[in-house]
């Protein structure tokens, strides 16, 4: 009963980790020889890592990934030019701590998308807001935006994202607007959060494809100035 009232004010406090770990520990026979200390902190490991899984969850839910990722499956056995040197530089915090942007280059199906989700998802597993968007979706939901009023807002959703990843970008002409849309939000992001992008367009030629000298210029500092640089080539892995 009085095991039963316990967990019913756990739950009442929102200590939910506690509350479901507390009977099993009761049971265990080996919690005896615990100290009342470390008893609790055991408890209370419990409800951290109760908050952790539903913040991940809650972070994955929201990056809304193409792909179910993660670096440790990436594919190095296939002839595409991945540095696994760079690959495992990325598995730490610091480019994010840094804000640094990474571009994945390279025809289709050699594993662009994957890899970028692959960071979205270990980013997200370090406790940083993620935002998965394609290009033409991205310029797409803006455009929309601008006519109902929620550009602003929109806007600022993609800037707060501590990384946001860009799918197919230069996959097809820009329009004057989503030029100027993209520098927005490139310049909005500029020293505040990382960058991925992934393109079919080798980057020598984005200056071209991108439309504008001058907008071009300034997407190009913003992106690419001490980015990673990742240029894959060979067939297709699908």
């Amino acid at each position: 009963m009085l095991d039963e009232m316990t967990i019913g004010t756990l739950n009442g406090l929102k200590l939910f980790g506690m509350a479901a770990s507390l009977p099993g520990r009761l049971g265990d026979a080996r919690q005896a020889e615990l100290t009342h200390a470390e008893f609790v902190g055991l408890l209370a490991a419990d409800e951290k890592t109760y908050r952790d899984n539903r913040r991940l969850k809650r972070l994955l839910k929201t990056a809304r990934l193409k792909q179910a990722a993660a670096l440790e499956d990436i594919n190095y056995r296939h002839p595409r030019g991945l540095n696994k040197q760079v690959m495992l530089e990325l598995g730490n915090t610091g480019w994010l701590e840094a804000n640094r942007n990474v571009i994945l280059t390279g025809p289709t199906g050699v594993g662009k998308s994957y890899i970028a989700c692959a960071l979205g998802n270990f980013a997200a597993r370090c406790g940083n807001t993620v935002t998965y968007t394609r290009a033409a979706r991205l310029f797409e939901q803006l455009e929309t935006a601008r006519a109902d009023g929620s550009h602003l807002r929109l806007m600022e959703k993609f800037s707060r994202a501590r990384l946001l990843i860009v799918d197919d970008f230069l996959i097809a002409p820009l329009s004057d607007t989503a030029r100027m849309d993209f520098l927005e939000v490139i310049e909005d992001r500029c020293g505040s959060g990382a960058t991925v992008i992934t393109s079919q367009c080798p980057v020598k030629e984005w200056h071209q494809s991108i439309g504008d000298a001058t907008i071009a210029d300034a997407i190009c500092d913003r992106l690419l100035h001490h980015a990673y640089k990742i240029p894959l080539r060979g067939d297709s892995m699908r």
